[in-house]
Formats: C-alpha cells, sequence, structure tokens
C-alpha cells in the first residue's frame, strides 16, 4: 500500500481510497452475445487496487450535473482515461476526415465529472484521451491528426501496437516528484494531440517533435495529464499511486470536517 494512503488511514481513513475511472462504450462479443457494453482495459483497474485504491468503473450515461455530484460523492479521487477522440466541436474547429466519430455521450459525461471534480478540489490524472478532454474543458484545442500537424505518425503506428516514444520530464513539477526528471520511454497510442493549452494549465513533459506530453494543474487542486498509457507499463504505476496518495489525503481531510462518515 501507498505511503500515503497509509498515513490517510492513520489520520481517520479507516479504508482504501475509492478512485473512479470512466469507461468505454463500445460494441462487444460474449458468447452468443454482440450487444453495446461498458468496457475497460484490465491494466487500468490493476494498475489502481497495486497502488492500494478501490477501483470503481463510470459508464457512460446522461450527464446530468445531479447524477455527477452523486457519483463524486462516493469517490475519493477520478482517473479519465483513454479512448476515442473528443469532439472537435467541443473547442470550435471543423471536423477533419481522420477524427473518429462522435461519442457525445461520453464526452459530456466526462466533461461533467470532471467539472464537478474540480469544485470539489479532487484529486484526477487524466490519460491519453483523458488529458485531451482536460485540455478542451479548460478552453484549449487539439491537432485533429498529428501526421498532418507535424508531419509524423510516430505516436500511433496502429494495429493495436503501442509505439514507444521519449518524453523529456521539467524537474520542479508534480510528474517529476512522482516519476523523475529527464527523459523516459513511453507508450504512446494517439493521433491527436495538444495544440492551444487550456487555461490554468502548464506543460511538465513534451517528446522530440515538441509535442505536449504531460500538464499540470496551476490552481490548488491536483490534476495530472499524460498523453501516453502509463497503465501499459509496471514503472509508470508510479502515476497512479501519486492519484491514489492524495486521494488518501483528500479523503482523510474530508472525513476530519465531517463530509463523509
Amino acid at each position: 500500500m501507498a505511503s500515503n494512503v497509509s498515513d490517510g488511514i492513520e489520520n481517520g481513513l479507516t479504508r482504501p481510497p475509492v478512485i473512479g475511472l470512466t469507461t468505454y462504450l463500445e460494441q462487444a462479443k460474449q458468447g452468443v452475445w454482440d450487444v453495446r457494453a461498458a468496457f475497460l482495459p484490465q491494466q487500468y483497474f490493476d494498475a489502481v487496487t497495486a497502488s492500494g485504491g478501490i477501483a470503481v468503473l463510470l459508464p457512460p450515461q446522461p450527464a446530468r450535473d445531479a447524477v455527477a455530484d452523486a457519483v463524486l460523492e462516493g469517490l475519493d479521487g477520478l482517473i479519465l482515461t483513454g479512448g476515442l477522440d473528443v469532439q472537435p466541436e467541443l473547442y470550435g474547429a471543423e471536423r477533419h476526415p481522420l477524427t473518429d466519430p462522435a461519442r457525445p455521450d461520453r464526452d459530456a459525461w466526462e466533461l461533467a465529472l470532471f467539472r464537478g471534480a474540480e469544485e470539489r478540489r479532487m484529486p484526477v490524472l487524466a490519460i491519453c484521451r483523458g488529458l485531451q478532454l482536460v485540455n478542451v474543458a479548460r478552453g484549449g484545442t487539439l491537432h485533429q491528426h498529428l501526421p498532418e500537424a507535424i508531419g509524423t505518425d510516430r505516436h500511433r503506428i496502429g494495429g493495436g501496437v503501442f509505439a514507444t516514444n521519449t518524453v523529456s520530464v521539467q524537474g520542479g513539477t508534480a510528474l517529476a516528484a512522482l516519476i523523475g526528471e529527464g527523459e523516459f520511454g513511453v507508450h504512446s497510442y494517439h493521433h491527436q494531440g495538444v495544440d492551444r493549452v487550456g487555461e490554468g494549465l502548464t506543460v511538465t513533459a513534451t517528446d522530440e517533435v515538441g509535442l505536449v506530453q504531460a500538464f499540470e494543474s496551476t490552481g490548488d487542486g491536483y490534476v495530472v495529464g499524460v498523453q501516453w498509457h502509463p497503465e501499459e507499463n509496471v514503472e509508470d504505476r508510479r502515476l497512479f499511486a501519486g492519484l491514489v496518495d492524495k486521494a488518501a489525503a483528500y479523503a482523510a481531510a474530508r472525513m476530519k470536517t465531517g463530509q463523509i462518515a
């Protein structure tokens, strides 16, 4: 169990922190069944449980603020996971021919969760699509197709195979506190990326071609976003451990003030 999780329990937290993870909603087959279903690769919730947290899956559903608030009331941390492209209409851009079909249900649901988490100062880890969603939520924009925008397809080689890219992490950042500063190899699978950085976000890592690979919030909440897939690398579980640690502290603080039993 991560150190701050233990600290949180010592400070009155009687259970591991509960971490919500957003999920895909796709056509899926199991035996004779072929239906739309919510799912998430096991690597995500294994990384949470290995870090001392409790993983709870959050499938897309009608995105009323009251629904998101009710869900967030039972969580201590939020992970916005990977998936298909964020709708370009949300940042005022025309749709590129290679942008994925719109998933308005997932976009609306995750935006409601993120905004609610921000209001509560709940810790957030945003992964790949999640980073892009946070950037859009903060008023930023995206490159819709990186091979066209920056002249390389190195970030998504296709075929379900993760590309390996090198990122450079800036010192003195929340990200560096978790994984160190300097250069690291990461697993990439994306054809979109950050163009204009959203308000209140500071870039904490870039790659060899200068593309934003990580950012964090400049405010008093904990928001860390990475463009790569840390769930695919056991060493990158430090990012999940960092989120679980912050969630334990968040839960312990709420318990002290009587917000949770």
